[in-house]
């Protein structure tokens, strides 16, 4: 095969594929976005896939067609776009087997003309240039295929596919080891990196010739195979022989007929007819015997075409196969159905049913009736085949007969003529179907307030095992292990809360530690403050009455004595005075302005446009504004008279419509004729004649003079098109007496309302819009109503809590009792005066910990409001059970904050059932109280959980319009630059978009994209009948308009959009495309390094004023490298020419200044101490500013060469007090990044992503708030609404975690509200149909997940029984199993829920967690504590209570506490089995590596742990397989008897005529809870004891798969059936200490493996801290093992992270 040189290329090209599986990251591949999302799957990978699915056997048609609808089904249902597609070139792999070459093809033709999937059949490999032309014009998010084929050829092809792929950018994701949920596709993700795209471009020449040597090696093969079934007749001979035979079937059945009649007859007949002209061997079957198997064929389709699946599923299953001389003809068969099935494209016209393309071959079947006709016939009397089965079959052999011309082929009866059997004798043949594994069906009895009210309607209809029954007994497990009865194991654990360590005592009364409290408080507020200048708000309890004036009439008295006049007088002259200094200053600073305007218009402007922001008077503002429409008008005039003859700057009419919109809209009711009568001038002088005479019709001038003042453009497109982001936004103009810094919008004001109303409210605002006002308006609130009332606030992840904490520590400040506090926070890594705050920060995770702790119920009563800001984590993967369950669990009222949720009309419904539903168990409560005369108990209970004043409303409250606009641009480079293209909202749209879903809600159109838009349409269609109707200036809400609102340009979009629209109704489908096409840009390509242009890029946006920005990457490593990169360029381009820069000058200023005080400090120290005092604070100020400046190396840089802000340095610096500086520098002195990062801020660059220290991360955020840092490249996580506001936002890399939402979240950032009216959006090396996808997409849906899981019962059941009081306990429980957002509304969903429920209850009562009354056993604590770990935790304290860990921690030596380094190293390779579990795929294991595979792969358990998981999962699989067949009962089988995705059905009555059907399809029994679909490869309920088959045979619609099952096995199968290894880097790390090693070795990247490796830290220490607090005995071996393993495990990672950080520094 090819040269020698292309057999080492291809193990070359296999080794880089195997090396890199270890580094695939295993996630969901479709996130919330999904219709940005666009993929493309490979066909023959598809195919592959699901030939190698466990359950399948081959021959199984049907089967096989279901398996490939679940695959896409599971994609579909989680939204996925894709195309399949199918290369011409990878038909060659096939031809060794024809069998399947016939299955692809009606593969192809199945989805085709069955579904609506896009299929791709043109391109005739993965080299060619149409195939490249498609990726870089859909550019798909990824590509899934294979890794391995069914020969080694095959593989070779799909590795071609794979490197070429990662060349082109584009990731792969692997076709096996897939599990899919209700809500996520898992799969495989090796990303197209650096490496791998320099390996392609490299070897691109050996590439293309070794791929075209593979080629004609195959077709050497085809040529080898045809040869030997068809002798002489080469391929197109066979196609020609093929095409005859249908067109003389199509004139027999001229009026058409279905794909299955046609098939059989035509191969059947084309098969006989080349097995007469080929010489026959003497080993092969005989002519007269192939006649026979044709009969059985024929017999076999009619079977097809009468029985439903429901009876198919009962056919008996035949063990033995054909015999050997069969197989000649078995082939030719085969290529004669391939050879029929590709020619049917050429009979369009032919009305040809293909519905069942997918059920063409079903070999069992087949076998079932050679079996009867060779081995059970010959038994009197014979069975019947029925009428219409003979009839059907008959028909079938006549058109055979007529269709083989050169011989008579018998007739139909009797089907066998001949003696020799098809089938080989065997033994054992039928294969028996055994349930003696399968369970017996049947619950245990069991109890509780819980279980009764949640399933007692349910337990009647089920099979429930008595109490005495014998059976009981032995489902419960046996006792536990000798070594533990000392232990405390009902004894409920302390949680994370108890466990997380606090800093310091926050109790402690000791003066050291008040001051460090006091230093860490005073810095909050300082962070706090940094991130937005608002001042702290003193809160007061309302319950707290101020004192009354005990002066009473004395003090009225006192007042009008001669000494208060004569004070009162004193007063009033020296705020007299003060008015007097006011107003001098006031008409100084306007003199100013008015001096500013006349020398630089622009720089006047921004002088007068930041008075009118501090200015408080109306009549004031008035006369500015007036001052600047005369500037304005001055200037316009001069410059037309001057520069305007040529070309007009429009920027000053520009300005001066600005300062008349201001004029007209804000102050009417100061404006006077002689004012109006001014703006009309004004507009005439700009052209608008008609806006002038409709303000003062009295207007009379020179028009032919005027005409040169003119900007020739309409008022209505001037002002959209130049003014667009200027256009005034509806405000109310009322002041709200709740906002103080700003009159709040109509949405803002019915938050408020809700706060006050104690009620709930579903908030979906774009980012920036100030939803978050309300939260701090809500913690306010709770802060004034009591000192025991608390609010939480809920953040999406750890690096907000920070943040938020610092805002509300700045907002607010409260004199509380001892021992409180105002603000907490608690995360996995620290908590911080969590119980006793009144405002407590938290992630969702902690928050859950706090509300199912039992001990906790006192303080859960206290809380009064919870907010849930990006509540749409609730459909994302990470984290979604905990919002869900928060959600429900919580009774007081909350606040749902979202800026991206796409159907919150059903989300609110939701929470209104769960509201209602605590209405009525509040109600009931109460009446219980009352009902028990226990008056002062509900008295209490009423106060407690402050019920009095709540309301069970819960709002939806919607702002759609965001404050800012956004404009998209295109970054590209060209000629060694980069250039800048505005991208059209509009252009990421198609027609079909349009037409199937309309535009999206969030996409909207600046006003200067509107007429951009208006344009277009008029330039395609130029005889548009609206095109007058729609012009600006004749627009309705625009004609004569002086003042064109934000929400009259927001009409015309929405008017244009539906006018679209409408062309697309109306049949303009190409005009619209010409539109689209229209306003997209080129498409974008460059062979420069995008990566050596980014400093560039960040130098062109400094000098266009768009910093400060955001870029956006996704690698940690690239972050930094970006940042550093940018450094570079600022130090080469630096030059000595420009050595006195702005700071400079401020230096020598003061340095002047310095001298001159030294000189009369000592001449006035005596006689004004005062004075002096003030000349020394002015030394002190100065000397810190040179300090800063010397820290940061200004005086080195030329201003020039920083992107920091310089004045804002100078005003940070010589602030009276709180230097930020002076705070922040020493804080990363001695971390990791912090020299690095002090680095960059010199020249106002900073990063930021997750790996970062919190610090650092603070570091880099209060510089870029304060203008210290304009340029920040970072992460996504960056996005998670963490304050740091911009101009610009880049997206500066391309990643599969570039969605749509992170798009958003990113996106959202641009346009600091109050200072930027537009916000800029930059995509650099990112692909234009990528660029498209994202903005073309709509918000997603929230979609409930299955919200169940046996340690969430567990956990429920502990509440339930141990809560500090019962009623409530037993409420919230029932509140989470009731109402699951999966089952909202839907009532088969919460029926299998409720059977979810009673298997998790069964299966605690079992393994002894429960008794019969739900409350907890042995250990509940310990595995409910574990409860983010299952099933690792169940199988933990399964071990555990066997002994396991008692046999194996033995100590060195006798009477020691230490363990050696064996019983270390065995310890932790069980813990890394259970609790450090990272699957690499199955054909990793085929690599041939340079080191021991024993490195990356983990080694399997002891063989004392392997028994004792076997025997764990064995009783798992038996309890879960009996939960699926009582399950099973009640699902709906009509849906299990259509394919899933066709929808096509096979289902029909039962053939009862048929003596035959009746005796072949008579194997019911054990195919009760699988899909019939499955059956028919031989399947039964047996395999739901199968950890390879449980997930392919499982019915569908039974709402759960074997993922809920808490299983574990030592290995994992892939859907093909292979093992998938574990990785070992816990083992290896524990081994070596050494993270560059893994990194290399264990294919982990670093920041991944340090998280990983600090989660295993922390079980450890978690589970050490549990077996210390269960076990008296301290000298208990496993705990003594545990501690040891714990101390030794974090003191190699805290050793390895010091050198880490050491190396960094170096």
């Amino acid at each position: 095969m090819g040269s020698k040189d292309h057999a080492v290329f291809f193990r070359e090209m296999t080794q880089l594929i195997l090396n890199e599986m270890p580094k695939a990251g295993y996630s969901s591949i479709l996130n919330d976005f999904v219709e940005s999302n666009f993929f493309v799957i490979d066909g023959d990978s598809l195919l592959v896939t699901c030939l190698g699915v466990k359950s399948f056997k081959w021959g199984q048609n049907l089967h096989f067609f279901y398996l490939v609808e679940c695959y896409l089904v599971d994609l579909l249902s989680n939204g996925g776009q894709f195309t399949i597609v199918f290369f011409k070139d990878a038909e060659y792999a096939y031809f060794d087997f024809p069998e399947l070459l016939s299955l692809r093809t009606a593969l192809i033709l199945h989805l085709q003309h069955n579904t609506n999937i896009d299929v791709q059949t043109e391109f005739s490999g993965c080299l060619s240039q149409d195939w490249k032309l498609f990726l870089e014009q859909h550019y798909p998010y990824f590509l899934i295929v294979s890794e391995e084929g069914l020969s080694d050829l095959q593989t070779y092809l799909f590795n071609f596919l794979i490197i070429h792929s990662w060349g082109m950018k584009v990731n792969v994701v692997l076709s096996s080891g897939h599990e899919s949920d209700t809500l996520r596709f898992y799969a495989y993700t090796m990303e197209s990196t650096d490496r791998n795209q320099t390996f392609s471009k490299e070897n691109e020449t050996v590439i293309q010739s070794a791929y075209k040597s593979l080629i004609q090696h195959l077709e050497e093969i085809r040529v080898l195979v045809l040869a030997t079934h068809f002798e002489h007749l080469k391929w197109n001979d066979m196609m020609e022989e093929a095409y005859q035979t249908l067109f003389l079937l199509q004139h027999l059945w001229s009026e058409g007929s279905d794909i299955q009649r046609v098939l059989c007859v035509t191969s059947c007949s084309l098969s006989l007819r080349m097995y007469h002209r080929v010489l026959v061997h003497s080993n092969c079957l005989s002519l007269q015997e192939v006649e026979d198997f044709c009969r059985l064929r024929c017999l076999c389709v009619a079977f097809q075409l009468h029985l439903p699946l429901s009876q198919r599923a009962c056919s008996r299953v035949i063990t033995c196969s054909w015999i050997r001389n069969s197989d000649s003809f078995l082939k030719m068969n085969k290529w004669c159905e391939y050879f029929i099935l590709s020619n049917l494209n050429v009979f369009g016209c032919w009305n040809l049913n293909l519905n069942h393309v997918s059920d063409l071959y079903d070999e069992q079947l087949l076998k079932n009736i050679a079996f009867y006709y060779e081995f059970e016939s010959t038994q009197e009397p014979h069975l019947n085949l029925g009428d219409s089965i003979r009839r059907d079959y008959e028909d079938l052999w006549n058109v055979v007969s007529h269709l083989v011309k050169e011989f008579n082929v018998g007739k139909s009866f009797p089907l066998r003529t001949t003696r020799r059997h098809f089938l080989r004798q065997e033994k054992s043949v039928i294969q028996e179907i055994s349930l003696e594994k399968m369970p017996s069906v049947g619950f245990i009895p069991m109890t509780s307030a819980v279980i009764d009210e949640f399933v007692g309607d349910m337990m009647k209809d089920l099979p429930i095992l008595k109490s005495d029954d014998p059976v009981v007994p032995s489902l419960f497990k046996q006792k536990t292990s000798d070594e533990l009865l000392h232990w405390h194991a009902q004894r409920l654990l302390s949680d994370d809360y108890d466990r997380i360590k606090c800093h310091v005592d926050e109790q402690s009364r000791d003066p050291h530690v008040l001051d460090f409290l006091k230093k860490i408080q005073d810095y909050q507020q300082f962070y706090g403050k940094s991130l937005e200048s608002i001042s702290t708000k003193v809160i007061v309890t309302q319950t707290t009455r101020p004192k009354e004036d005990s002066s009473g009439a004395s003090g009225e008295i006192l007042q009008n004595t001669k000494p208060h006049q004569i004070t009162k007088k004193s007063k009033k002259k020296s705020f007299l005075k003060e008015d007097q200094n006011k107003a001098q200053q006031n008409d100084d600073l306007l003199f100013s302005i008015e001096e500013e305007m006349k020398n630089n218009l622009h720089s006047g402007i921004r002088k007068l446009e930041d008075y009118l922001t501090s200015c408080a008077s109306n009549s004031v503002k008035f006369g500015v504004e007036m001052l600047g429409l005369i500037a304005c008008f001055k200037a316009w005039k001069k410059h037309c008279r001057g520069e305007g003859k040529i070309s007009k700057d429009l920027s000053i009419a520009v300005q001066m419509m600005k300062r008349i919109h201001s004029l007209l809209e804000r102050y009417p009711e100061i404006l006077e004729a002689e004012h109006h009568q001014y703006i009309a001038k004004c507009l005439k002088y700009l052209g608008f004649n008609d806006l002038a005479n409709s303000l003062d019709p009295t207007l009379i001038g020179d028009d032919k003079n005027k005409k040169k003042y003119s900007i020739d453009i309409g008022p209505a497109r001037f002002q959209l098109q130049y003014m667009g982001h200027y256009l005034i936004r509806d405000e109310r103009k009322d002041r709200d007496p709740r906002v103080q810094d700003f009159i709040p919008n109509a949405w803002q004001q019915e938050l408020l309302d809700v706060v006050d109303k104690n009620e709930s409210a579903v908030i979906v605002a774009p980012t920036s819009s100030g939803k978050t006002y309300a939260s701090y308006y809500c913690m306010e609130k709770v802060l004034r109503e009591s000192d025991v009332g608390v609010v939480v606030y809920v953040a999406p992840a750890k690096s907000l809590v920070g943040q938020v904490a610092a805002t509300v520590e700045n907002r607010f400040t409260k004199t509380l009792p001892a021992g409180r506090t105002l603000c907490g926070a608690f995360t996995r890594d620290y908590c911080h005066n969590v119980l006793n705050c009144q405002v407590l920060i938290t992630v969702p995770e902690c928050f859950e910990i706090l509300l199912l702790a039992p001990h906790r119920q006192k303080w859960v009563e206290r809380i009064r409001y919870v907010i849930f800001d990006e509540v749409h984590y609730l459909g994302r993967e990470v984290g979604a059970k905990f919002w869900e369950l928060l959600l429900v669990i919580i009774r007081c009222p909350f606040l749902v904050l979202s800026a991206t949720i796409n159907n919150p009309n059903l989300l609110t419904k939701w929470l209104q059932s769960v509201k209602q539903y605590w209405k009525q168990a509040d109600k009931i409560m109460e009446e219980k109280c009352i009902s028990e005369k226990q008056a002062d108990k509900c008295l209490n209970f009423l106060q407690d959980h402050s019920y009095k004043n709540q309301s069970y409303e819960v709002r939806l409250v919607l702002c759609g319009e965001r404050y800012n606009d956004l404009e998209k641009h295109i970054c590209s480079v060209k000629h060694d630059d980069v250039y800048f293209d505005h991208f059209h909202p509009c252009a990421a749209l198609t027609t079909d978009i349009i037409e199937k879903y309309g535009f999206p809600p969030d996409l909207t159109l600046t006003p200067q994209e509107s007429i951009q838009l208006y344009d277009t349409m008029a330039q395609v269609w130029e005889t548009w009948p609206r095109a007058q109707e729609l012009c600006p200036e004749e627009f309705i809400l625009f004609k004569n308009k002086i003042v064109i609102k934000k929400l009259d340009a927001r009409k015309y979009e929405e008017n244009l959009k539906a006018e679209l629209t409408n062309w697309i109704k109306n049949g303009q489908v190409k005009k619209v495309k010409r539109v689209l096409k229209n306003l997209s840009p080129d498409s974008l390509s460059s062979s420069k390094d995008m990566v050596k242009m980014f400093p560039l890029l960040v130098e062109k946006l400094r000098q266009m004023d768009k910093l400060p920005a955001i870029f956006f990457l996704f690698k940690n490593d690239d972050v930094g490298k970006r940042a550093g990169s940018v450094c570079t360029f600022l130090e080469k381009t630096e030059t000595k020419s420009h050595p006195h820069t702005e700071c400079h000058s401020y230096v020598f200023a003061i340095d002047e200044v310095l001298e001159k005080v030294r000189k009369t400090q000592k001449r006035i120290t005596k006689k004004n101490p005062k004075k002096a005092e003030k000349l020394e604070r002015k030394k002190v100020y100065r000397a810190e500013y040179i300090n800063f400046l010397e820290n940061l190396k200004i005086l080195e840089i030329s201003e020039d060469c920083t992107y920091a802000d310089v004045k804002a340095l100078h005003t940070e610096i010589t602030r009276n007090k709180d230097s930020t500086l002076e705070r922040v520098l020493p804080r990363v002195r001695f971390t990791r990044h912090g020299k690095e990062l002090k680095a960059l801020a010199q020249r106002g660059i900073g990063y930021h992503h997750s790996s970062m220290y919190f610090k650092e991360k603070e570091f880099v955020e209060i510089l870029f708030v304060k203008g210290l840092i304009r340029v920040v490249t970072a992460t996504e996580t960056l996005a998670l609404g963490i304050h740091m506001p911009c101009k610009s936002v880049v997206f500066a890399q391309d990643s599969v975690y570039l969605d749509a939402l992170n798009y958003r979240q990113m996106s959202g950032r641009a346009g600091r509200r109050g200072q930027d009216l537009l916000g800029n959006v930059y995509f650099f090396d990112i692909p234009l149909p990528k660029i498209k996808r994202l903005l073309a997409s709509s918000v997603p849906e929230l979609r409930g997940q299955f919200p169940l899981s046996i340690t969430l019962v567990l956990r429920l059941m502990l509440l339930a029984s141990k809560g500090d009081d019962p009623e409530d306990a037993k409420a919230k429980v029932l509140s989470v199993l009731k109402h699951s957002l999966l089952s909202f509304k839907r009532r088969r969903a919460m029926e299998t829920l409720k059977l979810y429920f009673l298997f998790s209850l069964q299966l605690l009562i079992k393994e002894d967690y429960l008794n019969k009354k739900g409350n907890p056993k042995k250990f509940a604590g310990l595995a409910s504590y574990l409860h983010g770990h299952e099933p690792s935790n169940l199988v933990f304290v399964n071990f555990l209570k066997r002994g396991l860990f008692h046999n194996l921690c033995k100590p060195a030596w006798k009477g020691s506490q230490q363990f050696s380094q064996d019983v270390m190293e065995k310890l932790v390779l069980v813990l890394a089995n259970l609790f450090g579990r990272k699957y690499i795929p199955a054909k990793f294991q085929n690599a041939n590596l340079s080191f021991s595979q024993s490195k990356v792969i983990l080694a399997e358990l002891p063989e004392d742990f392997k028994a004792a998981l076997y025997e764990y999962n064995l009783a798992v699989m038996k309890d879960f397989a009996s939960f699926l067949l009582i399950a099973s009962k009640s699902v709906n089988m009509k849906k299990e008897h259509q394919l899933p995705l066709s929808r096509i059905k096979f289902t029909g009555k039962e053939c009862e005529d048929s003596q035959l059907v009746s005796h072949l399809m008579s194997c019911k029994k054990g195919r009760v809870a699988i899909s019939p679909f499955v059956c028919l490869s031989g399947n039964t309920d047996n395999d739901l004891l199968r950890p390879e088959t449980i997930n392919q045979v499982i019915l569908r619609t039974v709402g759960v798969s074997g993922t809920q099952a808490p299983l574990l096995w030592p290995w994992k199968l892939d859907n093909r059936g292979r093992r998938m290894p574990l990785n070992a880097y816990v083992l290896n790390f524990y081994k070596h200490n050494c993270l560059t090693r893994l990194d290399q070795k264990n294919g982990m990247r670093m920041g991944q493996l340090l998280k990983c490796l600090k989660d295993f830290a922390f079980n450890i220490q978690a589970i050490s801290d549990s077996l210390s607090e269960l076990c008296e005995n301290k000298r208990d071996n496993v705990v003594l093992a545990f501690k040891q393993l714990s101390q030794t495990f974090y003191e190699k990672l805290q050793e390895m992270q010091i050198q880490m950080s050491q190396n960094h520094l170096e």
